[in-house]
């Protein structure tokens, strides 16, 4: 597999934020979100190829049972079933981060699906790529399966007020149970983060959602391996 980093910290977001996991971010993915906030798994993918046998001797140095599979997009990267099964031998708590576009036949104990909102396609950075990445961010068939077969939440990143209106759509279309829906924040400092919150807090209590905070944001900003 193609590994950007493995690190060990604290989970920043969703229903486990404050449990300490070790993170396994893959490189590459099949969207370009304008925002993204780890552009070294999309836009520009960095990384090398790792063997299943040295990911999992990383994670046994350092794991409390927690392990968290994310990106970029892991449910791209071909070796992604043997990994998970190899993990669940470990006695892993296995979450898989994805953006909802692909269905894989994974071990998971959560599966923490992100789908891409409209807000995310950079139409002004590059006409080519905003084209695939809009044809792509939204796969209700896909994440319809996914919901079906996993344990779940649907965490949305949130930018305008507007976004609740298509939250609504989508999660009417698929199916899915309101309580397992989080809204959070979109930003990658503290301030952004904590402006936003003001308001997207406010959607969570008028709509019957969940807030995620973005730990990680708050107490290190935009760095790496935290």
């Amino acid at each position: 597999m193609r590994i950007a980093e493995v690190f060990y910290s604290i989970q920043g977001e969703g229903v486990l934020a404050g449990v300490p996991s070790v993170f396994i971010r893959a490189s590459g993915c099949n969207l370009r979100c304008q925002w993204c906030d780890t552009p070294y798994t999309s836009w520009n993918p960095e990384g090398t190829e790792w063997s299943l046998e040295r990911i999992l001797e990383a994670v046994r140095a350092d794991s409390k049972g927690y392990t968290v599979i994310t990106g970029g997009e892991p449910m791209i990267q071909p070796e992604i079933e043997l990994l998970t099964g190899r993990l669940l031998e470990l006695r892993q708590h296995i979450t898989i981060e994805t953006a909802g576009t692909v269905f894989r036949n994974v071990r998971c104990d959560l599966m923490s699906i992100s789908p891409k909102l409209a807000h995310s396609t950079p139409w002004e950075v590059d006409g080519r790529l905003a084209r695939q990445h809009e044809r792509l961010r939204y796969q209700p068939g896909v994440l319809r399966r996914l919901i079906e077969t996993y344990d779940y939440q649907l965490k949305f990143v949130v930018r305008q007020r507007e976004d609740t209106g298509e939250i609504e759509r989508i999660i009417g279309e698929i199916g899915a149970e309101r309580s397992k829906v989080l809204l959070m924040a979109e930003g990658i400092t503290p301030d952004q983060v904590r402006e936003r919150a003001q308001w997207v807090v406010e959607a969570c209590k008028s709509l019957g959602f969940r807030y995620s905070p973005r730990l990680h944001v708050d107490l290190w900003g935009n760095r790496r391996g935290v």
